[in-house]
């Protein structure tokens, strides 16, 4: 919400919120669509009112005081309160909305997925903005939840919180992808022994405390893998095995993507299959919003060309690769 769309003139808590989010004035100044010389002049206010700096410098970061942490807490609940009366009791129709929709996610869905919710959004609501978050281990997705800064989590990891809301997106088997000219894509299985020896490219944990599906498939079997190379992007995961002797391990749809554009080999995984399950998260307070309730269609309606990226092919009649199969597969490159 801008500040002149802002009834209450809630301008200062907004910036106060997404200065402790983001802990830098010009990545604030982009979330919320202002110049920097603004926000800068926002914070000068803010630490007169609450005489506090609010922000402090700690070499090459800024983070906050004991008295922001504490005054953020009680600004995200305000604001949460104060956006639930502006909405509550409107009828939502997308076509005329004027509405911003917050989403926060890693980029581990194929990039097919966001580019349908844009889209479906475009389409269905060419008057509502659209804000993509990444998640990070800074990020508190639950408090951005409960507070109303962001609408939906997507998330993966294998037990989300239980007090949030969820519906699932899409599951997909967990594959191995690698170099085409990799010796273990030339001998047409993997073992276990061989996937433990290999190196991988891991990445970094997003959420503190919350273990992937990879780690915690490793950690009932007490072991480990190599992980050599550390990628904060999925994205840029798949470039980084090319011309090397590295493994990704990931879902079959993102691989399956980006085989066929880059000269990468998919390979099934050698301890059985596994599933990795992507879902949406929000919280109750917006859970019979009529809004949300259109938002929530429209991810899960974008999700289905997740699905329409992994091979067929390579799955059994129920729509997963038997157990048993050892197949190699190259995906055809698009023209």
């Amino acid at each position: 919400m801008s500040r002149s769309e802002d009834p209450f003139d809630t301008y200062l808590l907004r910036v106060l919120c997404t200065l402790i989010s983001e802990k830098s004035v010009s990545r604030a100044a982009i979330r919320l669509n202002q110049s920097q010389p603004a926000i800068s002049a926002a914070l000068r206010r803010l630490r007169a009112i609450f005489n506090d700096p609010l922000l402090v410098r700690d070499k090459n970061r800024m983070v906050p005081t004991a008295r922001a942490l504490q005054a953020v807490e009680q600004a995200r609940a305000a604001l949460g309160l104060i956006d639930g009366l502006l909405t509550s009791g409107k009828e939502f129709s997308a076509g005329t909305t004027q509405q911003r929709f917050t989403i926060a996610t890693p980029d581990y869905l194929a990039p097919p997925f966001m580019a349908r919710v844009v889209q479906l959004m475009r389409a269905q609501a060419p008057g509502a903005r659209l804000v993509m978050l990444p998640l990070g281990q800074n990020f508190d997705y639950e408090q951005a939840l409960q507070s109303g800064e962001v609408d939906i989590v997507i998330g993966n990891w294998p037990s989300p919180p239980e007090h949030l809301h969820m519906s699932t997106l899409i599951e997909d088997e967990v594959v191995c992808l690698l170099d085409e000219t990799h010796p273990l894509a030339a001998q047409g299985a993997l073992t276990t022994e061989l996937y433990l020896q290999a190196s991988h490219v891991v990445f970094t944990p997003y959420s503190p405390d919350q273990r992937g599906v990879v780690e915690t498939s490793l950690g009932t079997m007490r072991v480990s893998r190599d992980g050599r190379v550390q990628c904060t992007h999925f994205s840029l995961a798949p470039d980084l095995l090319v011309g090397t002797d590295l493994l990704l391990t990931t879902s079959r749809h993102f691989a399956a993507y980006h085989a066929r554009r880059l000269p990468l080999a998919m390979v099934p995984l050698p301890m059985g299959a596994r599933t990795m399950r992507f879902y949406q998260l929000w919280h109750s307070s917006r859970h019979r919003d009529a809004s949300h309730i259109w938002l929530r269609g429209l991810l899960s309606q974008a999700s289905q060309v997740l699905a329409e990226l992994i091979p067929l092919s390579n799955h059994s009649s129920t729509g997963r690769r038997s157990e048993g199969s050892t197949d190699v597969r190259r995906a055809k490159p698009t023209k």
